[in-house]
């Protein structure tokens, strides 16, 4: 018996027409690269692939970098003053305020919830006069440049659930993240680098780092090449992307068409879809044996940039790293850069934690923010700081003045924007005197993607993937809109 007859076969009717759909749209994707066709080069920034009915109208923002700090930051101690609290030191959380909320399994035997005024001083800045903590001096001289939301809101309550609906607009796992869905829909602007990369930074503190694992850059229900491409921070960048001793690049580049000879039978016997991927992935594999070590290669890198970024960007591996790679990919074209940076998760010793991350971060994302600036780079990046959730005032575990833990908050946390067509100098949304609730102008997750749809110049409402019967989307099936105060 022929194993490929078998297979077909056995093949059911829903995977053979939504392979065939699939086909359809590689078989353009072909028309439009050319079988075998040569790379572009890194400064031709013409668009390569995604879905033709793309954009739906001029987009402000041509790529992404997200910068995720992961395990959630206390915004009352770093961008939600309220100076009230220090009245309230010590004192029970009011039932009016709480209003019953479901606590974690962290705090919800705590016999009280008292209030914990953040330790740390405020001052207001810029034109704006948002109001930053001592902590971020850097990112406080940059907020004319950026775009607050204090009122985000999310539906989940605990790590896991809570990263994974901020990546992907949903809290269960098997869905396409944010840079897949922009990947697939828009293409690429430099087909020698992926168009969706990862970065995970090494926190200087690793005193409670959440797990970070690969379905936060999944392509989930889409062909498989959208998928999040994650760069190393120590040794290669990508593995296997040298060749291995004693075999030369001619070798290797006949061993990979060999490969993908084979696959492209395979493919066209049975259409399924990881074949495809497969091809691609070797393809890509090869074009980036030649771009990454320029685009990894920091030598050329100017004494000022290292002022700029820190001399913390000269390790690999630090968020000052990352940050200047990113840098250098959105120079190249590469459309979704996503930077993770762990153990935001301060559920006790904030006094000694915190300082730690805030100095991994400020002065990096002020240099990120300027150098993009002053590369003309700005205006088309559209940056995105923030974590899952928020973090609640009330303490867990012990109190005193000059140290506390935080419990997860999932009714209102602070996130960040600049550059791709947001409103600088904008600070939306209210929280009431207990960061706590929101009082005015709620971002639900999915409003808040709807809205970075919309600076990419895509409609929300009409991307959609035809998956299992369903016009999936990554705003999901309830309400979602376009906060449009946030729009420049």
């Amino acid at each position: 018996m022929n194993p490929i007859d078998d297979y077909l076969r056995y093949e059911s009717r829903r995977q053979f027409l939504g392979r065939g759909v699939n086909a359809v749209g590689w078989a353009a994707l072909a028309s439009l690269l050319g079988h075998g066709s040569k790379a572009t080069a890194a400064t031709d920034f013409k668009r390569i692939g995604g879905v033709p009915a793309l954009p739906h109208f001029a987009a402000k923002a041509k790529r992404v970098i997200y910068l995720h700090m992961v395990g959630g930051p206390p915004q009352m101690d770093l961008f939600d003053y309220k100076p009230v609290m220090a009245d309230w030191y010590d004192k029970d959380l009011p039932d009016s305020v709480r209003m019953g909320q479901r606590l974690t399994g962290m705090t919800a035997k705590q016999k009280r919830f008292p209030i914990a005024p953040s330790k740390y001083q405020f001052s207001q800045n810029g034109e704006s006069g948002m109001w930053v903590s001592e902590l971020l001096p850097s990112t406080a001289k940059m907020v004319d440049d950026m775009c607050f939301v204090r009122s985000m809101h999310t539906d989940a309550i605990n790590h896991e659930p809570a990263i994974t609906m901020m990546q992907t607009g949903n809290m269960n796992a098997g869905r396409p993240c944010l840079g897949s869905w922009l990947s697939y829909g828009l293409g690429t602007e430099n087909q020698n680098l992926p168009t969706f990369v990862v970065l995970v930074a090494k926190p200087t503190n690793n005193e409670q780092l959440q797990a970070i694992s690969g379905r936060l850059w999944s392509s989930g229900y889409l062909p498989g090449e959208y998928a999040g491409c994650s760069f190393r921070t120590a040794g290669d960048p990508i593995l296997f992307i040298n060749n291995p001793a004693g075999v030369p690049e001619e070798i290797r580049h006949e061993t990979i068409e060999g490969l993908n000879a084979l696959n492209e039978l395979n493919y066209k016997a049975v259409g399924d879809p990881e074949t495809h991927t497969r091809i691609e992935q070797y393809e890509m594999a090869f074009r980036m044996q030649s771009s990454v070590p320029d685009l990894t290669d920091f030598s050329k890198e100017p004494e000022s940039t290292f002022r700029l970024y820190g001399e913390e960007a000269k390790k690999p591996g630090t968020f000052a790293n990352t940050t200047l790679l990113a840098r250098r990919m959105a120079e190249r074209g590469v459309r979704f850069i996503q930077i993770y940076h762990n153990n935001w998760d301060t559920h006790g010793n904030v006094a000694g934690r915190l300082p730690s991350q805030c100095r991994d971060v400020d002065q990096p994302c002020y240099a990120l923010i300027q150098d993009l600036k002053q590369r003309g780079l700005l205006d088309e990046t559209l940056v995105i700081w923030g974590g899952e959730f928020g973090r609640t005032i009330y303490s867990q575990g012990g109190l005193t003045k000059e140290n506390y833990g935080r419990d997860h908050h999932p009714r209102c946390f602070t996130m960040w924007m600049a550059g791709g067509g947001v409103k600088p100098g904008t600070i939306y949304g209210e929280t009431d005197d207990f960061s706590y609730n929101i009082v005015k102008d709620p971002v639900h997750v999915h409003d808040f993607h709807a809205t970075v749809l919309q600076l990419l110049g895509i409609d929300h409402k009409r991307f959609i993937y035809k998956y299992q019967g369903l016009d999936q989307k990554l705003t999901g099936v309830e309400p979602a809109s376009v906060v449009k105060g946030l729009l420049a």
